[in-house]
């Protein structure tokens, strides 16, 4: 893995009584470091009990909400945060 993945974690935003969570259907399925844009990292909230994490692909610009228990994902964010 020779290019860096920018990877964010959002300020906290201002919650209110109308706000969720961004995923709603995540996936298992293993990602390549190398078509990523940008991971993001959203820490669980009072609005949203789980720990979020967003990948947008180089490619076509799409969002994937990926499964922060999957062993590829953890694999996938320690191999990111080595690199950074």
């Amino acid at each position: 893995m020779s290019s860096a993945v920018p990877v964010s974690f959002p300020a906290e935003i201002p919650l209110s009584r109308t706000t969720r969570c961004t995923c709603i259907k995540i996936s298992d399925r293993p990602v390549n470091p190398r078509s990523l844009e940008k991971l993001e990292v959203i820490p669980a909230s009072q609005s949203c009990p789980s720990v979020e994490i967003i990948a947008t692909m180089k490619k076509n610009g799409e969002k994937r909400c990926l499964n922060p228990e999957s062993k590829s994902i953890k694999n996938l964010l320690k191999a990111i945060s080595k690199n950074r």
